[in-house]
């Protein structure tokens, strides 16, 4: 069984949903879960709940970093920070991944520094997993934030690495891949993601080419590829549109009586559909290209997010993504000269 590693005061709510979600995942038999953070807190918690008999330790860490503080000076300042803790517990090999639902540029600082990158990987790429209106499909998009400014060589490697951890999670053998742009034709999109574009129709993929901002959700490709800026932006409005669509449906659902029974009548349909879109189902955003398994998860992530993020970091560390990702990437190079 796989070793994850979860900085328990990482969520807005820590350490609640890291306990409840490390419990889930321990009777799921997802991992074994290492909880780091204030020793005696969290036994406390564990004590209050039915943890006895699961494979849950806890490694103490007496500092956490919180929303506000700034990841350069958290890293520097904070030695025994509860994500700095969990990421040395991967670099020693004691674990073999670590998810966080805390401040997202100190966990990707702390991963990149401690952890440092894969070989042929110049810079690591946030994917976020986004629900499609094709059954039992999803997609994949990244970079979701890692990355500001991306050159086309870095748009190459989110390609190859998204590729990769979409056929390992999602057991695709041979998924779609498409670059983000304003149009499909070719002439369209910026110079970058012009010369990427040339570069990823060179390599063995399943490339698709350029495809909008509609294709994330409609199943027209599995791994779409855009540079941190634009990724973030379009995670950003997903987000605010899920949550616009279940208020107004609420809204609608509650206006009148036929409203109301129309509801009860329809119900298991809606409870499948607020399934699909719940984020908490696809646990976090794998930092990818970075040496370990590190998970990065929602602040707002409940026990059910944690719970998935461990599971997707045990199936992430025994799909040996990392491996794949080195061995694709050295191919792609020796192809080109």
């Amino acid at each position: 069984m796989r070793a994850i590693a979860v900085d328990a005061m990482g969520s807005d709510a820590a350490p609640l949903p890291e306990i409840e979600g490390a419990i889930l995942a321990a009777q799921a038999q997802h991992a074994e879960v290492i909880l780091v953070g204030p020793q005696d807190r969290l036994l406390r918690e564990l004590e209050r709940r039915s943890a006895k008999g699961l494979k849950i330790e806890i490694v103490h860490a007496s500092e956490a970093v919180t929303m506000e503080d700034e990841a350069a000076k958290a890293f520097r300042r904070k030695r025994d920070s509860s994500i700095r803790v969990a990421a040395r517990l991967v670099r020693d090999g004691k674990v073999d991944g670590l998810i966080s639902a805390g401040n997202t540029g100190a966990v990707m600082t702390t991963a990149k520094i401690l952890l440092g990158t894969l070989e042929g990987v110049d810079r690591p790429a946030l994917a976020q997993v986004f629900p499609s209106s094709v059954h039992g499909k999803a997609s994949v998009l990244l970079d979701v934030g890692a990355n500001v400014d991306c050159k086309p060589l870095h748009l190459e490697q989110f390609a190859v690495m998204g590729e990769i951890y979409y056929r390992v999670i999602f057991g695709a053998e041979k998924p779609r891949v498409g670059l983000l742009s304003n149009g499909t034709e070719t002439h369209k999109g910026t110079e970058a993601t012009r010369e990427a574009l040339a570069r990823l129709n060179e390599l063995n993929l399943n490339f698709a080419g350029y495809v909008e901002g509609r294709d994330l959700f409609n199943g027209r490709v599995d791994v779409i590829v855009a540079d941190g800026f634009i990724g973030n932006v379009a995670l950003k409005i997903s987000e605010g549109m899920v949550d616009t669509f279940s208020s107004l449906l609420r809204e609608a659902l509650s206006s009148s009586l036929p409203s109301k029974v129309g509801y009860l009548l329809s119900r298991r349909a809606f409870e499948r559909m607020k399934k699909r879109l719940d984020y908490s189902e696809y646990g976090g955003a794998p930092l990818l290209g970075v040496k370990g398994v590190c998970i990065i998860c929602h602040g707002g992530s409940n026990a059910n997010a944690i719970k998935n993020a461990i599971r997707v970091a045990a199936e992430f560390s025994e799909g040996r993504v990392n491996e794949k990702i080195e061995r694709e990437l050295a191919l792609a190079s020796l192809s080109k000269n």
